[in-house]
Parts: structure tokens; sequence; C-alpha cells
């Protein structure tokens, strides 16, 4: 069974409560079911790890690496403007990386620092970025996998 971590960076844990016109109305512990029913459903391990501090972030990625994690999926949100230091830890885990965003991004001009470690991002379809990007991420898994 694969084990995925998804990280929710700073300003997540607010969902459906701040700015409905990008992010909408679903809440935190709404978003949070929905994706532990796909992690159920697909038949693999989803922790999801909230922060608002980058270097919490950092943390939990160098200690996923001790717990066997296969892959990392994160909306890194606040971060996005100045991350540097979680790309280069991104980049240091060797993890399989899928960035996701539930706004348009590129459309609001909001430079995604992070992503340019990404193997993947979505973004753009709400809390479907989400299910796409977890998608994504066992499908990369399944890849890496299958290739000697």
């Amino acid at each position: 069974m694969h084990k995925i971590l998804l990280i929710q960076g700073a300003n997540m844990v607010h969902l459906g409560k701040r700015q409905p016109e990008f992010y909408g109305t679903t809440t935190a512990a709404q978003l949070d079911a929905m994706l532990m029913e796909h992690a159920r459903d697909k038949g693999y391990q989803l922790e999801i790890f909230y922060t608002n501090v980058e270097g919490e972030a950092i943390n939990r990625i160098y200690a996923a690496l001790d717990e066997g994690f296969d892959g990392l999926v994160m909306n890194p949100a606040g971060f996005n403007y100045a991350g540097h230091a979680l790309a280069d830890c991104v980049r240091s885990a060797e993890l399989p990386y899928v960035e996701v965003h539930m706004s348009n991004v590129e459309a609001r001009g909001i430079p995604c620092v992070v992503a340019k470690a990404a193997t993947g991002v979505v973004y753009g379809l709400g809390t479907y970025s989400y299910i796409l990007g977890l998608e994504g991420m066992l499908n990369l898994l399944k890849t890496r996998k299958a290739t000697p």
C-alpha cells in the first residue's frame, strides 16, 4: 500500500472562511473527508498535515522520508511567494512531488517558487485539483514501481 503525504501550506486551515471567490466554501474538514474517502476507495494511505510555518513543512517532509512515505502532494499556498527553503527540501528529499492549487495561480499572477521542484502541477479546478493531484501521484508511483 502506497503512503502519500499531503501538506497543506499557509492559510489552508481557513478554507471555507477566506476568499470564497477563489477557494469556494468547502471547509478544510470537508476537504479532508473527501480526500480520505478517495484514499480508502483507491487503497492507499494518506496523511494530511496543515501548517502555517514553512519550517514545520520542511521538518515534516524529512520525517516522511524516515517513515517510508512514497510520495508528496502539497499545496504550498502562502509559501508560494518565498518558499525557496521549502523547494530545496523537496528537491533533496527525492520523493515524487505533485503540487496542487485550488485557484488558477497563473491567471492570478502568483509566483510558485516550490513548483519548480515538482514532477507535476495541477491548478485551477477547486477541490478537484487535489483528486487529480493524488491520481497523478498514484500513477507516478505505479510507473516508478514498474520501471526497473
